[in-house]
């Protein structure tokens, strides 16, 4: 579990480990620290992950920020593009020769509905924008790096998967800006609970991707409640995919002599 926040971490592990003490096939929980909007916490944890792990067979990309107010990241990027987008994409390069060594594996990417009204300007890759919009457009990105890495490892044993998980309830909401709704934040809290899934009912999607058998010899997909949903143009445009996943290496300084697609 690789977690920017150590206490509540600790303290979901302890409910798993609580829940499987008497299993004896139940395997152990490792905790690592993870700050995906930071560069260099995403290369620490991917190393320390690479000395003790010698399988990955699965990696999912679960971490998210929404709507926060803008700011930059101490790498210069805005905040939920480099969280949602830039870290994971980072992450994953990084695991990804341990994950094709490991093969059959997966990578499941969450994403969101939101993705529908993401747009870039290539030419402004920071650019100040309503806060919804910054969050359509990591949420596009989510699909895009996921459409572009399942074509680059086709045939691998390695399969690539988009997630939208509905919308759930859990603290992802904390800066809703409510001047973007007719509504006040107090009403939306207050009746939140007519559409909103609950935790379990929220990774359910999740979880299906990532162990159902159905799922093993598909690729590149986006789902929603478990099944292969329709994406907006842009996130199947794969020239819009190659572009940002060239600029993505550049923000990220990716050693274009290493290949993160050579086993290891």
């Amino acid at each position: 579990m690789a977690c920017r926040n150590l206490d509540k971490a600790e303290e979901a592990a302890k409910q798993i480990r609580d829940r499987l003490e008497h299993n004896q096939n139940a395997g152990k929980i490792s905790i690592k620290h993870l700050d995906l909007s930071s560069l260099s916490s995403v290369r620490t944890c991917a190393g320390e992950i690479l000395r003790e792990e010698p399988c990955i067979h699965l990696l999912i990309n679960n971490a998210g920020v929404m709507m926060c107010p803008h700011q930059l990241t101490e790498d210069g990027y805005e905040y939920q593009l480099a969280t949602n987008h830039l870290g994971h994409f980072l992450f994953t390069l990084l695991l990804l020769p341990r994950i094709l060594n490991s093969a059959p594996a997966r990578v499941v990417n969450l994403s969101s509905m939101a993705h529908l009204i993401g747009s870039f300007d290539f030419d402004n890759i920071n650019k100040k924008q309503n806060s919804l919009l910054a969050y359509a457009r990591s949420k596009l990105s989510n699909i895009l790096f996921s459409n572009e890495l399942a074509r680059r490892l086709k045939d691998t044993g390695v399969t690539v998967y988009s997630v939208h998980p509905g919308i759930v309830d859990t603290e992802l909401d904390r800066h809703f800006d409510a001047t973007i709704f007719s509504g006040s934040k107090a009403f939306l809290r207050s009746f939140g609970c007519l559409y909103k899934k609950t935790v379990k009912q929220g990774a359910q999607t999740t979880l299906y991707c990532a162990l159902d058998e159905k799922t093993a010899n598909e690729t590149g997909l986006y789902y929603s409640d478990c099944e292969a949903a329709v994406t907006s143009p842009k996130a199947t445009d794969p020239k819009l995919a190659k572009q940002l996943w060239d600029l993505s290496l550049q923000m990220v300084h990716w050693d274009h002599n290493t290949d993160p697609f050579k086993q290891g």
